[in-house]
């Protein structure tokens, strides 16, 4: 269980950056009061926070409505999560979520700086595809009852990071440096890339065995 619970904890750091979002998040709030940043960052936790809970208990059943094996939707959020390390890797993820986070701010003179945490905050800087895809993934992996369990507590620790980077943004952004924060992203990127070959190479293996029998 150990092992299943640090992969888990690994691949939703990694995807979801709490780090990362911190300049995100201050871009986003720019000339936003303390009081104010702190009411987005909460309610933009919270809403992540409905949104992996749902994904989390229903995942499979959405995907059993669908038709979807577990072994396809492996192979399918290897896939994703690899093209997220690779975005890492190459220095491109970053720059995405930058221009994902100027667009919205460009529109804060048209909407309550409080919409902000629905949109880009909540959803997809925090909840992204590749979040919600290895939500899924992990929670279809749960060994036991235990470790799914488990899963959910890591899910809860990493929204609770994303809440503390968001209060901590402007420390954080000046402690790490623009250098430090590209050799950080570099070393998780490679790390993501090696777990989603994993969970590539376990749902085709169950592929092909389930077209073989």
């Amino acid at each position: 269980m150990a092992d299943f619970l640090i992969n888990a904890f690994v691949t939703l750091f990694v995807t979801i950056d709490p780090v990362g979002l911190a300049p995100m998040f201050l871009a986003l709030t720019a000339g936003a009061s303390a009081a104010a940043r702190r009411r987005i960052a909460a309610r933009a936790t919270l809403i992540a926070t409905i949104i992996f809970a749902i994904f989390f208990a229903f995942g499979q059943a959405v995907l059993n409505v669908l038709g979807i094996s577990v072994s396809a939707f492996r192979v399918a959020g290897g896939i994703l999560l690899f093209l997220i390390a690779l975005e890492m890797v190459f220095g491109k993820r970053n720059e995405r979520k930058s221009e994902t986070a100027e667009r919205a701010a460009g529109d804060q003179n048209e909407k309550d700086l409080h919409d902000i945490a629905v949109f880009p905050i909540a959803i997809p800087l925090i909840a992204g595809p590749a979040a919600i895809s290895a939500v899924i993934l992990m929670a279809s992996q749960a060994p036991d009852t235990l470790s799914y369990i488990g899963l959910g507590i890591v899910i809860i620790t990493i929204l609770c990071l994303c809440a503390i980077a968001f209060l901590l943004a402007d420390k954080i952004e000046r402690l790490l440096g623009d250098t430090t924060q590209l050799v950080v992203t570099r070393l998780l990127g490679v790390l993501l890339a090696a777990l989603s070959i994993q969970f590539i190479a376990e749902g085709g293996v169950d592929l092909l065995q389930s077209v073989a029998n």
